[in-house]
């Protein structure tokens, strides 16, 4: 599998340019009707905060998706992110006797 090199889009961006826009929607009301504060909102909105277990439910239910698009959205993110973080988890050799996962 060919490794992406350009980051995937956090799933605030998604959003923010797929949902609230054209919807014509503000942080405020979102946050209303999601049942959470304006500044949590703000937070996935802008990219400083991540979708949690809880927000995917509610994001799911008040914008007719699946809690797993959000937080597959998150995943990707997180895990592209994080890898090139830091390198010492390749340092981890593969413990022997084990089949290769499956891709």
């Amino acid at each position: 599998m060919k490794e992406r090199t350009v980051a995937p889009t956090h799933p605030g961006g998604i959003l923010k340019r797929m949902y609230l826009e054209p919807l014509g929607m503000t942080n405020t009301s979102l946050a209303d009707a999601l049942g959470v504060s304006r500044k949590t909102v703000s937070k996935i909105v802008n990219e400083r905060g991540g979708v949690n277990t809880d927000m995917a439910l509610r994001l799911s239910r008040a914008f007719k998706t699946t809690p797993d698009l959000w937080l597959n959205l998150q995943r990707n993110y997180d895990l592209w992110f994080a890898a090139r973080k830091s390198r010492e988890w390749q340092r981890v050799k593969p413990v022997k006797g084990l089949e290769p996962a499956r891709e």
